[in-house]
């Protein structure tokens, strides 16, 4: 897996100056595009787009101050329609308008080319568990989202506040009988980059008609925990299982839903933990 995706990089990276097609990254990938943008940015916390672009404005920069070029010449190279988009984003990026660069004592931002390994952390040991469980039903509230230009990743946290804010969590854990709440991503659509993030709660009883109620299929799961505040501490379990975990065992995702489980407590808390449920399957 982390070959494939050092051979995306490589793609991207040969195609700064023209143009990245996602359909191709996906095949070098060996997934969907859907898939590959979640990766990408699970392992990496950026979205492939805004990886290009760093890496775009990055290079940018270098040339305006090496190669002598035109800013109107670098903007249209690196895919901009006009000097003033370009400006925009070259500013926000580096902190000084493109005409700025080669002024004595200017500061630039450099974006670094991203590399995969596996990372050998011997002192930091990765617990985790296999279960097998039978197939369950969750009630809460589900939202479709999209991850084309990582939109998921805005509208997820923005989908927490209005069930937090509304007491909404309240309302499902008392229909679930049950207090654990699950952050669930379930039916994919990989042509259409789309899934389910649906919030709720096992069901333990009877449901609230006015909830909406979801099966999740039998599989067996490998759970992680995460310990430390959110949502920093759960990100960074992420990154280490795609990192580490997959490429080091014999396990695949499985394919179906995959939960985060949140126990109850202060979720701020230096010691606060949950977990991370993702089904598998041999290779």
């Amino acid at each position: 897996m982390l070959h494939r995706m050092n051979d995306c990089i490589q793609y991207i990276e040969d195609n700064l100056a023209g143009e990245v097609v996602m359909e191709e990254l996906s095949r070098l990938s060996l997934s969907s595009k859907f898939h590959f943008q979640r990766l990408f940015s699970l392992v990496t916390g950026y979205t492939v787009a805004d990886y290009i672009r760093k890496r775009r404005l990055t290079l940018a920069a270098q040339e305006l101050i090496n190669q002598n070029a035109k800013v109107i010449d670098v903007a249209f190279k690196y895919g901009y329609e006009t000097p003033e988009s370009f400006s925009k984003a070259f500013r926000k990026a580096h902190g000084v308008s493109p005409s700025q660069v080669r002024e004595a004592g200017t500061s630039l931002k450099a974006f670094p080319r991203i590399s995969f390994q596996i990372q050998l952390k011997g002192e930091v040991e990765m617990d985790y568990k296999i279960v097998d469980k039978e197939a369950f039903q969750v009630i809460g509230k589900g939202k479709r989202v999209s991850t084309c230009n990582g939109e998921n990743l805005k509208d997820i946290p923005a989908f927490w506040d209005e069930v937090n804010t509304t007491d909404l969590d309240k309302l499902i854990c008392d229909a679930a009988g049950n207090n654990e709440m699950l952050g669930i991503c379930m039916e994919f659509d990989h042509p259409n980059e789309q899934f389910t993030y649906f919030i709720g709660a096992e069901k333990k009883k009877e449901e609230d008609p006015s909830l909406e109620v979801k099966e999740i299929p039998a599989a067996t799961w490998a759970v992680f925990e995460s310990v430390g505040p959110m949502p920093h501490a759960i990100q960074g379990v992420w990154k280490r299982i795609y990192s580490e975990w997959f490429p080091s065992t014999g396990y695949e995702h499985g394919g179906g839903p995959e939960f985060e489980l949140y126990p109850p407590g202060n979720p701020n808390d230096e010691n606060y933990r949950c977990e991370i449920w993702i089904p598998i399957m041999k290779k």
